[in-house]
């Protein structure tokens, strides 16, 4: 039988279908499986983007070969795209998007890092400059002359009159003797006056007057400010009573709090310029007399003690003051102190590789100042570090799973670096001990350094034997992240 036209139309459209039906199902099945996506994953095809791993963004260092539900979270895992990763590792990040993200880098170099040691400190008075007024002998107080605590005074100044009934009795049987003309006699007297607390002054005085005098006037010793007044009109005083105390002011103290970490950093003698804020654009220069021994547990502070030289009492006990310790500078291996992140366990820094490609690296760092921090291991001179914008690299890195490189990762130049040659040059011996030696050298040219006297450890104490102040030194040294170590040294000529 033979169909009508539009009937086989209608039969073939219906064939179409049902084969378009199955091939989806056939489909769905696959990709429910899971099956198809494992395999364009390992097997991409043409024009896709490649996939290395997946990975839970709130786990980023644990990574997976499939994809699927996140063991940690309720999500996804996320693809990482092999072009999102440049060769050799690290994060791959687009030029435009940097250039958006203001990133601005920085060479890693080695140069000369002062001695940048700032801290704050508080002006007191100078307890090695008090004077104690005390009663030579016990009696009564006939006149004060108006003083108070805190008052300022000259040397001399007087504070009260005292009537001494035991030296008029004394003072008169030293007029008889005077009567008597033995010079024996006469001696053994005046002794005695200076006994009873007499001064040679008073003792002169009632020799040549022929007067007993009884009343005496206390005054101070030396100028400065009244720290405690305890005499008052009419009282009673005893012998040796104190009556005031005076606190010169020609010197003060300055207390700088230094922080723990940075003790090492500061030595007797050290020069010191300070700036207060009741003397704006004008600094005073002292020196450290001390360290004191003991730290404070609450601030983890030592206090450094600064002697200061006050012309015209200006330096008032109580002002605060901020501080800069000097020295000498030294070479360091340095970057911009704004390219350091610290995270509180250890000090990264973003690296910046060509092609575009960022890989952070861990640090140790040392001293900083002037603006830049002193690296003592994990980079190498000539590297280029990321100096703006590296947090946000950083948490992308984190985000990504990128490992940081240890301090023992870094390049040949630096493990290099760790034996490197003796510097060798002569000097004289200004001051020397078992552990350290202070020396007045030549110029060092490989370093660069002009003639100056500085401070290098010894290797080893056998080093300083038969070695003293003044002697002329033939030495080689090493240049540590620590400081120079003197490893051989010589009396020139021997």
């Amino acid at each position: 039988m033979t169909l009508p036209k539009s009937h086989r139309a209608r039969l073939a459209l219906g064939a179409a279908a049902a084969a378009v039906l199955l091939g989806l199902g056939f489909g769905a099945g696959r990709l429910l499986d899971g099956s198809e996506g494992a395999t364009s994953a390992e097997q991409p095809a043409s024009g896709e983007r490649k996939v290395l791993y997946w990975y839970d963004p709130m786990v980023p260092s644990q990574r997976f070969d499939k994809p699927g539900k996140s063991p940690f979270m309720d999500m996804q895992l996320v693809p990482k795209y092999a072009d999102e990763v440049g060769e050799g590792g690290g994060l791959q990040i687009d030029p435009a998007v940097t250039q958006n993200l203001g990133v601005r880098l920085a060479t890693v170099e080695t140069g000369s890092l002062p001695s940048g040691l700032t801290a704050t400190g508080v002006i007191e008075f100078n307890e090695r400059d008090v004077a104690v007024v005390q009663a030579k002998a016990g009696g009564f107080v006939q006149r004060v002359y108006g003083r108070a605590p805190a008052d300022v005074v000259p040397a001399g100044a007087p504070l009260a009159d005292l009537l001494i009934p035991e030296w008029a009795g004394a003072q008169g049987e030293f007029l008889a003797v005077l009567r008597t003309g033995d010079p024996a006699l006469i001696g053994a007297a005046r002794n005695r006056l200076r006994l009873l607390g007499m001064s040679s002054e008073l003792i002169a005085a009632v020799e040549q007057s022929g007067r007993v005098r009884n009343v005496v006037t206390v005054t101070t010793p030396s100028g400065g400010m009244i720290k405690t007044l305890a005499v008052r009109n009419g009282m009673t005083v005893m012998a040796g009573e104190t009556l005031a105390e005076v606190n010169g002011l020609g010197r003060v103290w300055l207390n700088a709090a230094i922080p723990e970490a940075q003790a090492s950093q500061v030595r007797v003698g050290q020069s010191v310029r300070a700036s207060l804020a009741a003397y704006p654009g004008e600094s005073f220069t002292g020196q450290v007399t001390a360290v004191l021994p003991q730290t404070e547990t609450a601030s983890r502070t030592l206090t450094a003690r600064i002697e200061l030289a006050n012309r015209g009492g200006r330096l008032r006990p109580g002002m605060f003051a901020a501080v800069e310790f000097g020295g000498q500078s030294r070479p360091a291996l340095q970057v911009p102190s704004e390219a350091v992140i610290r995270t509180g366990r250890r000090a990264l820094v973003m690296l910046a590789k060509d092609g575009g490609r960022y890989v952070p690296a861990e640090v140790q760092v040392g001293r900083e100042a002037g603006g830049k921090t002193e690296i003592l291991a994990g980079l190498t001179a000539g590297e280029k570090v990321v100096a703006s914008g590296q947090f946000l690299l950083d948490s992308e890195a984190s985000l990504a799973g990128v490992q940081a490189r240890p301090i023992t990762g870094a390049g040949p130049t630096q493990k290099a670096a760790a034996a490197p040659a003796l510097h060798r040059s002569q000097g004289r011996v200004e001051q020397i001990s078992p552990a350290s030696v202070t020396l007045s050298h030549e110029a060092v040219p490989a370093l660069q350094w002009p003639a100056m006297t500085m401070t290098f450890k010894l290797a080893s104490p056998q080093l300083a034997t038969g070695v003293k102040a003044g002697d002329r030194v033939s030495f080689a040294f090493e240049q540590t992240p620590a400081g120079p170590v003197v490893r051989e040294m010589t009396k020139a000529g021997a």
